[in-house]
């Protein structure tokens, strides 16, 4: 194993760093962050900008960031916003961008004092700088199936996928069906599932933690969600529910990135907006049940949720959709395969009293999935590729050494 001062610094393509939604980018970032210097690269979308305000706004954010510079986000770790024009569906324009990323990188590296780091990718739109940072070794930590994102061009961004996955050294998918769709380009291609913060939303559980003023009024029983509200959120199948059942209370936390026509308009549905990450556990704390709403949609399908995991670590009774990822959890959540059945299990766990046993079970179940856990876990197979892709580039070295001093005799 390497030590602190032997570890090669980590060259990290991510997201924004203030994104809305803390996601396994940010949780994997700062966990590598304690043992190695991290030096973020936040990238452009893989959807072209919209004709709005808020576009406009992160378009602007972004270019003022970029012209700043590296800034420091923490112990380790530094922030640079990667400029490149958002419109990859033209040739031209990925091109011009390929220029420019391996550019601006070369230079932020030279001016960080970085040497042979590990690429580390969350991201598939920069496989074009594989190979070409003098890494160490490139990891593809997939999370998604991108080309079945909204608004993105499929093909463009399935291409950008695919490349990306044949030139990374190692892959890893945090969905099964992710991992069989890939492992045919590469070989090296490992099933990581999402880790969970277990103290942290376990606060939801502790008698000190005070419930948030803004929605301390809600009468329950209340049904609550955190996450991101977009096109892949069954927003009928919420309005349903909250039809179904007038006396509940439905505490909908998170950005909502749809139309606002399509919420649903009913008094005991309250869309609070995004609240800071540090107090999801308190929110938490009121739910007496949680739900994962999702549509069946090809981005679900390939989807590991997080909020799943975090929900069992706050002790919630959940009920959701059925996927492939949160089947595997049935044990401890209750999986409907309709809308009526799924409100007939919001009906079985809101007519009785919490029973401690069924806590501790869903406690239970997340309790070994730390992201200590997941994430020391996939460094163990990057630093066994690392040593082996080393062992053989001085096993050549060595040959051609061999080789040129024959020919010199």
């Amino acid at each position: 194993m390497a030590t602190e001062t032997t570890r090669p610094a980590i060259m990290y393509f991510g997201n924004d760093w203030s994104a809305d939604n803390r996601t396994s980018s940010h949780h994997i970032a700062r966990w590598l962050s304690q043992k190695n210097r991290l030096y973020y690269v936040e990238c452009p979308g893989m959807r072209p900008p919209r004709a709005s305000g808020r576009d406009l706004k992160k378009l602007l954010s972004k270019l003022w960031r970029g012209i700043r510079g590296a800034r420091p986000a923490g112990k380790n770790i530094q922030v640079r916003t990667l400029l490149q024009l958002p419109f990859h569906r033209f040739s031209l324009v990925r091109r011009l961008n390929r220029f420019l990323i391996i550019a601006s990188l070369r230079w932020s590296m030279w001016r960080e004092g970085i040497r042979q780091p590990i690429a580390w990718f969350t991201v598939p739109h920069l496989s074009n700088a594989v190979g070409r940072l003098g890494q160490q070794l490139s990891v593809y930590y997939c999370t998604d199936d991108y080309s079945t994102f909204p608004d993105v061009d499929p093909v463009v961004v399935r291409a950008m996928d695919d490349e990306l996955t044949r030139k990374a050294d190692l892959v890893f998918a945090t969905a099964e069906t992710l991992q069989q769709r890939k492992l045919p380009d590469n070989p090296n291609t490992y099933f990581s599932p999402h880790g969970v913060d277990v103290e942290f939303f376990g606060q939801a559980m502790d008698e000190k933690t005070a419930i948030p003023a803004d929605t301390a009024h809600l009468q329950g029983p209340i049904v609550g969600f955190f996450g991101l509200f977009e096109e892949w959120i069954d927003l009928d199948l919420i309005d349903f529910l909250a039809e179904q059942r007038p006396h509940w209370t439905f505490l909908m936390i998170g950005r909502v990135a749809v139309p606002e026509a399509k919420l649903p308009k009913r008094p005991n549905v309250h869309f609070v907006g995004k609240r800071p990450y540090e107090t999801l556990p308190a929110y938490g704390k009121q739910f007496d049940a949680a739900i994962i709403p999702f549509k069946l949609t090809e981005v679900i399908l390939h989807a590991n949720p997080l909020k799943l995991r975090e929900y069992l670590a706050m002790g919630k009774p959940i009920v959701s959709v059925s996927t492939p990822e949160i089947d595997k959890y049935a044990d401890v959540v209750e999986v409907a395969e309709s809308r009526d059945e799924f409100l007939a299990r919001l009906d079985a766990v809101l007519s009785r009293a919490p029973l401690p046993s069924e806590t501790r079970r869903r406690l239970d179940r997340v309790a070994a999935e730390s992201w200590d856990s997941r994430i020391g876990q996939v460094l163990e197979l990057v630093e066994q590729h690392l040593a082996e892709k080393n062992r053989a580039l001085t096993e050549a070295r060595d040959s051609r050494s061999i080789s040129l001093a024959g020919e010199r005799r």
